[in-house]
């Protein structure tokens, strides 16, 4: 989904005649965040614009330009570093998801550790083949990847991320470039990430006109 003529860009889709990332400031808003940052690409300057009326007016809107935005989103993480103070929930700006899920990661808290929440609800997943993979034993992620041949769970990009993860991404670049992936990959392989299950919780990405529809459907679920 790219942004028209008369949408600036996708966190900037409606569904359901709000903006998508609304619903995401709603979210960490319950959870008593009170600072949002948000990394920025090209015409960030605009976005941020349209972005900041969304907020709460007690949270603080700082938004994060980054350079190197055609590259993948673990480049975009570590364009905060030095930024954001840890532990600090991480989000995909493009994700809807229900306050609950928030909940679940502050209650599982442990500040040396990654901690990604998942979804056991395989069956539920709208875009199986599109859904990162997650395969897990008991609480620790043991492997992550679109392709994963067995997995248990899938990710839903909604996180509490400690300093450290800067350091593993900075490891896991490969000329210049890393997803966010490849870092929690490395986390993992050293114990330090871990798994924490939704429940009955429920969470949408919105990438294509398909997901954008089954959205429209479930925004009720978030108001």
């Amino acid at each position: 989904l790219r942004g028209s003529a008369d949408t600036l860009a996708k966190a900037l889709i409606p569904i359901a005649g709000r903006p998508l990332i609304s619903y995401a400031i709603d979210s960490f808003a319950k959870a008593g965040v009170k600072t949002l940052h948000a990394v920025v690409g090209p015409n960030g300057d605009e976005l941020a614009a349209e972005v900041a009326p969304l907020l709460p007016t007690h949270m603080r809107f700082c938004p994060i330009a980054n350079p190197n935005w055609q590259k993948q989103n673990g480049v975009s993480l570590l364009t905060a570093a030095g930024k954001v103070s840890a532990p600090f929930f991480l989000a995909m700006g493009d994700h809807l998801f229900e306050s609950s899920i928030l909940d679940r990661l502050i209650a599982r808290l442990d500040h040396s550790q990654l901690h990604l929440a998942i979804d056991r609800k395989i069956e539920s997943i709208f875009d199986l083949d599109d859904a990162m993979k997650v395969q897990t034993k008991d609480d620790r992620i043991i492997a992550i990847g679109k392709n994963l041949p067995s997995y248990n769970a899938i990710d839903t990009g909604i996180f509490v991320c400690p300093e450290i993860i800067f350091e593993y991404l900075r490891h896991a670049l490969k000329w210049g470039d890393c997803s966010l992936a490849d870092g929690v990959r490395l986390m993992a392989a050293d114990g330090n990430a871990l798994a924490i299950d939704i429940g009955q919780a429920w969470w949408q990405d919105v990438d294509t006109p398909e997901m954008l529809a089954r959205a429209e459907q479930e925004a009720e679920r978030l108001t």
